[in-house]
């Protein structure tokens, strides 16, 4: 590390740190040449998500747009916003533990729409009639219809976790 006073290369590390919540690590460092004492931060480095829009455009992945458009659909809900915060959080991270370093609009609208399924029924209506760009009821209808029909698998699945011999023998149909 370069002294910021006398550019001298070699240091020391007198203290580190966790700071940030585990997200870096601070070190007070004193130059081996001029003794003064200097501090750095370590950081993971991210390489960028880059969405691929509709129209074939690529931009970054921006966190506070999909954060904006999570909180329009909660919007006069009783969801809390650190909530809206975690969600967040945990799209962002399993954007960033895929190989790929490309994805696309429709594949990041799908995941929102999975975490809202189990939040709020209007949250999901709302975030996939502007997601899917709904154009009448008959888009509302079809999409509470699969809302429906997911959390019928869903309470099957359990039923038939909890006691596979009383689940019954049967597929669920819409």
């Amino acid at each position: 590390m370069r002294c910021p006073f006398c550019e001298h290369t070699e240091s020391r590390v007198l203290e580190s740190r966790s700071t940030e919540s585990g997200q870096s690590v601070r070190r007070r460092r004193q130059c081996l040449n001029c003794q003064r004492r200097f501090t750095t931060y370590e950081r993971i480095e991210f390489v960028p998500i880059i969405a691929i829009k509709r129209d074939g455009k690529r931009e970054s992945f921006d966190r506070s747009k999909l954060l904006r458009g999570i909180v329009r659909a909660c919007e006069k809900t009783a969801i809390a916003p650190e909530r809206l915060e975690a969600i967040v959080d945990d799209i962002e991270l399993r954007l960033h533990q895929r190989p790929k370093r490309e994805i696309h609009t429709s594949e990041i609208g799908e995941i929102v729409l999975d975490s809202l399924k189990d939040l709020s029924e209007v949250a999901y209506v709302r975030f996939a009639s502007v997601y899917q760009q709904f154009q009448g009821v008959r888009d509302f209808v079809e999409a509470l219809d699969r809302l429906r029909e997911s959390r019928l698998e869903d309470n099957f699945e359990e039923q038939r976790q909890e006691s596979p011999e009383s689940a019954p023998n049967c597929a669920i149909s819409s």
